[in-house]
């Protein structure tokens, strides 16, 4: 009986055992992070030799240079002062960067967490002169879906990368956001921007695409995540520094600054702020759409937003919508919409909008007449899958997911592309 008593105790604190440590740990297959401490980060920045275009995102243009970002990697640095044939001439190595702007010498990058300043006065040598330290949230790179996330700890540094393993852990859970940075590119050509050709020098802010989530207005820098804006000081070009940040909303995708006005582009509708206390953006209205991913551009009076459906951005919808903004910019009317394949990003230059189609390429229209636009396309280049364009003064750049086009659309009868520079090919 004693010998049945002792079998059925050690049963009952073996279940017991292994009750407790089903409870509170667990074995499994998971995305493990690998990790780049917060001082490897800060000395991270450098000029490396010129390296091919691998994973190009955003791309910038700033007194006859092109800046493409090579996505949570660093910029690429293209001599573009003759557009038929630009030259690679360097690489910025930023940890962690999606996004930059330019204002007169000075590059702001984002870096995971931190914002960088580069003088680029001499773009053949590149050289951080300050950091903003910790001003982003924590956010990881993009991880295979198939698997789970192990535990992150913060306190080892950034996450630069996953590697498939087993891990076993506490059985605790926090969401972290997949780091798309702060969105892919700027066309934020405020007050006292860019005016000229392409390789007019001495501008005060650069221009870029219309997937930005970075921002410049008068001594300002402005970047925004999902619903929180960022705001710094730039007065002294070289040494940014935080004064606060303010809500914005939800869903916010891009950016774009024009007139005075900031016009934050969501997956719910376009979303609209005046600058007048530049500090203290107030928001003035909006224009509410079905959910979808969508940038958008503004000129003379009217705003024209792409909506792409699918995938994280929701409903099926893609199309290009037309809007008319009051002269307070309060109220907004949907003029027309126009069927598209799956849209990305857009440029306006005058009464020539470009649209980045996706894999239906690139489109060129005339919107001379807003009701009338699909009957007005001048060009398309098909067999491009497009993402974003830059037209200033009658060339186009535009970054594709094979490479970086440049377009001549001086003469609207013959746009001809003038060069490429190509995606590096997979072995």
């Amino acid at each position: 009986m004693k010998t049945i008593r002792n079998i059925f105790a050690f049963i009952v604190l073996m279940t017991t055992s292994n009750a407790c440590m089903d409870e509170y740990t667990e074995v499994f297959t998971a995305n493990s992070p690998v990790y780049m401490s917060y001082e490897d980060l800060r000395e991270a920045v450098n000029l490396k030799v010129a390296r091919q275009l691998e994973n190009p995102g955003k791309i910038y243009f700033k007194d006859g240079y092109i800046f493409i970002n090579e996505e949570l990697k660093g910029i690429h640095i293209i001599d573009n002062r003759n557009p038929e044939n630009p030259e690679n001439i360097g690489f910025i190595e930023v940890p962690g960067n999606a996004d930059i702007a330019i204002k007169n010498n000075t590059l702001y990058a984002d870096s995971y967490v931190d914002l960088v300043a580069i003088d680029i006065s001499d773009v053949n040598n590149p050289e951080e002169v300050s950091r903003v330290e910790d001003i982003f949230p924590y956010t990881t790179p993009p991880y295979n879906e198939d698997y789970r996330v192990a535990k992150v700890d913060e306190e080892k540094g950034v996450v630069i990368d996953w590697e498939i393993k087993k891990v076993r852990q506490e059985m605790e859970y926090h969401y972290y956001p997949v780091y798309y940075g702060f969105g892919r590119a700027e066309n934020a050509m405020s007050d006292g921007g860019f005016t000229g050709g392409p390789s007019q020098q001495g501008s005060t802010f650069g221009i870029g695409g219309s997937m930005a989530r970075f921002g410049l207005y008068s001594d300002y820098l402005y970047a925004v995540d999902h619903s929180t804006l960022y705001m710094f000081d730039v007065n002294d070009d070289e040494n940014p520094h935080s004064i606060g940040n303010q809500n914005v909303g939800w869903d916010v995708e891009t950016m774009f600054i024009y007139d005075g006005h900031m016009f934050f582009g969501t997956q719910s509708g376009m979303r609209i702020f005046n600058l007048d206390v530049a500090t203290v953006p107030k928001y003035v209205g909006e224009f509410w759409h079905v959910t979808s991913c969508d940038p958008v551009v503004v000129a003379d009076g009217y705003a024209y937003v792409t909506l792409r459906g699918g995938n994280q951005c929701g409903s099926d919808v893609n199309r290009l919508d037309v809007l008319q903004l009051s002269d307070d910019y309060k109220n907004t009317t949907l003029l027309q919409s126009y069927p598209l394949n799956g849209p990305y990003g857009l440029g306006i230059d005058g009464d020539i909008l470009f649209v980045c189609d996706g894999d239906a390429g690139l489109k060129v229209y005339d919107v001379t007449d807003k009701h009338h636009i699909d009957d007005h396309m001048i060009a398309r280049f098909s067999n491009i899958n497009t993402y974003d364009v830059i037209p200033v003064n009658g060339y186009l750049f535009m970054i594709g997911d094979d490479g970086f086009y440049q377009y001549d659309y001086s003469n609207l009868n013959d746009i001809r592309q003038v060069s490429f520079i190509p995606v590096k090919e997979n072995n």
